[in-house]
């Protein structure tokens, strides 16, 4: 069998440690998908700002897809090459919309080049962190357009508050969600990991039929379904391992790693 000509993995959960690090194991195998002169391709909920230490751990290798499709950013350069933003006005409405129909929402948004939240989002890991800035007034965060829209819940379980976000505005934005928080993510209508990774391999020539992915939570269920061949990790969403025919080992025993090492010989 012919080694794919893309590797597409999701980070988070799929080929980062628990603790956000990247493996020895993990980084000499992406190496070696290069080193093949296969295209890989990172593709991540993350933003931009989330990627220097990931980068700087695999050599600046390959391409990431940021933002759930939103943004491509040339990890070689550090450097965002194509964007797919949601327009200002359309994110007024949104916010609107949720807020009149569920109360207690707090929002966020991501930029091309910053962050912006609510005072009383309560910001992630990484954030939280990184002691990223207080909250800014409501009527600021919808003034321009966003790479991602956030909306969290404090009580609410995310697959339900999720089901209520796409049925009230999905005709306005994709949403999905990718942590254990009540977190909804949202892009430009009809973005998503998938239609991003879709027209970055048709631009190199690449069908999904010489494809790999990897993923874990629902916000990769589009990508692994365009992909030819597609693994859960062992530690997978149950909605993920419902689908997914394949199955690798957790994040934390490098389940991304020892199917590449198979691959790429």
């Amino acid at each position: 069998m012919n080694s794919p000509r893309l590797v597409a993995t999701d980070l988070d959960g799929t080929a980062l440690r628990s603790d956000g690090s990247v493996s020895s194991r993990t980084a000499a195998a992406f190496a070696r998908v290069e080193k093949s002169g296969a295209v890989l391709v990172l593709v991540t909920g993350r933003p931009p700002r989330w990627m220097r230490e990931v980068a700087e751990a695999i050599g600046h290798r390959g391409l990431a897809i940021c933002a759930n499709g939103a943004l491509v950013y040339d990890l070689h350069t550090e450097q965002i090459v194509e964007s797919h933003l949601i327009q200002a006005e359309v994110v007024a409405e949104v916010v609107d919309q949720l807020r009149a129909n569920i109360p207690g929402l707090a929002f966020s948004v991501e930029y091309e080049g910053g962050f912006a939240h609510e005072s009383d989002f309560r910001l992630g890991g990484l954030d939280r962190r990184a002691g990223v800035g207080s909250g800014v007034a409501p009527g600021a965060l919808v003034a321009r357009p966003c790479a991602k829209l956030l909306a969290l819940h404090q009580e609410m379980d995310a697959g339900g508050l999720h089901g209520i976000v796409h049925d009230l505005v999905g005709h306005l934005v994709t949403a999905t969600y990718s942590s254990g928080r009540a977190l909804i993510e949202m892009s430009a209508h009809g973005i998503t990991k998938a239609t991003a990774l879709a027209g970055l391999a048709a631009r190199h020539g690449i069908g999904p039929e010489e494809a790999v992915a990897f993923g874990d939570m629902p916000n990769d269920l589009p990508m692994l379904a365009w992909a030819g061949r597609s693994y859960a990790v062992a530690n997978a969403h149950p909605d993920v391992l419902a689908v997914v025919g394949q199955l690798t080992a957790a994040n934390d025993d490098d389940g991304v790693a020892r199917v590449l090492e198979e691959l790429y010989r």
